[in-house]
C-alpha cells in the first residue's frame, strides 16, 4: 500500500492516507482538518486519485488527531474506528479544546468499531495489523503493514522522542514499555511514521531514541 502524508496547521498533525492504488480503497488515518480549506485539500486528493474512502482510524483521540473525524465520516459515509479505552476522550472534545485555549466547538468523537490488539483492517488487497501502545493515552495504537513495511504509530514514538504522557491518560513507564515490546519488536528497517515531525525508522529510533536507552 502506499502512504500519503498531510500536515494540517493544528499543532502540526500529520493526517495520512493510506490506499491500495489497485482497487483506490483508502482508510484517513487521524483527520486533522480544521477548516474548510483543509477540507478541500483532502477532497482534492481523494478525486484527483480516483480512491474510495472506506474509513477512519484514529490512532487515539486527542483532539488533534480527530478534530476532522465528524466531516470524512459525514462526507464519505464511512465508519470511525478506535479503540473503546479513548472513547472518554472522544466524548471531551470541546473540554480538550478549552485545555489548549482554543475556543471553536468541536463535535464530539462517536466510535463506530472498536479495534482492540492483533486486529487486522483491510484496505483493498492490503492489511493493516493493530498494535495496542498505551501510555501517551490508554486507547494509543499503532496500525502495521508488515508487506509494505511501515508502521503509523501515533503520539507513542517521533523521531528522537516519545509522545507527551502529562496529559489525562499519560502514562511514561506504560508509554515505555509499550514502545519497548510493542514497537521495537518490529523489524528494524520498518517505517515510523508518526502524528507529528518526520518519519524515522525502528532501527534509528532503538539505537539514539534518548529516551528509550
Amino acid at each position: 500500500m502506499k502512504v500519503a502524508i498531510f500536515q494540517f496547521k493544528l499543532f502540526g498533525i500529520n493526517t495520512y492516507v493510506v490506499f491500495d492504488p489497485s482497487t483506490g480503497e483508502c482508510a484517513v488515518i487521524d483527520p486533522g482538518m480544521m477548516d474548510s480549506d483543509e477540507q478541500q485539500a483532502m477532497d482534492n486528493f481523494i478525486v484527483k486519485n480516483n480512491l474510495k474512502i472506506t474509513s477512519v482510524i484514529n490512532t487515539h483521540l486527542h483532539l488533534d488527531h480527530a478534530v476532522g473525524n465528524y466531516y470524512i465520516k459525514n462526507r464519505y459515509g464511512v465508519p470511525v474506528n478506535a479503540s473503546l479505552k479513548d472513547k472518554p476522550l472522544g466524548e471531551r472534545m470541546k473540554q480538550q479544546a478549552l485545555m489548549f485555549g482554543i475556543n471553536n466547538d468541536f463535535r464530539d468523537v462517536a466510535i463506530d468499531h472498536y479495534l482492540t490488539n492483533g486486529d487486522i483492517i483491510k484496505i483493498g488487497t492490503g492489511e493493516l495489523r493493530v498494535i495496542e501502545v498505551p501510555g501517551h493515552s490508554q486507547g494509543s495504537i499503532a496500525l502495521y503493514d508488515s508487506k509494505d513495511n511501515f508502521v503509523i504509530v501515533g503520539d507513542a514514538l517521533f523521531k528522537g522522542s516519545i509522545g507527551r504522557t502529562d496529559l489525562p491518560g499519560g502514562d511514561f513507564n506504560q508509554l515505555t514499555d509499550s514502545i519497548r515490546k510493542q514497537l521495537f519488536t518490529l523489524p528494524d528497517n520498518t517505517i515510523v511514521y508518526p502524528g507529528h515531525g518526520e518519519p524515522t525508522t525502528i532501527g534509528v529510533e532503538k539505537k539514539t531514541n534518548p529516551f528509550l536507552k
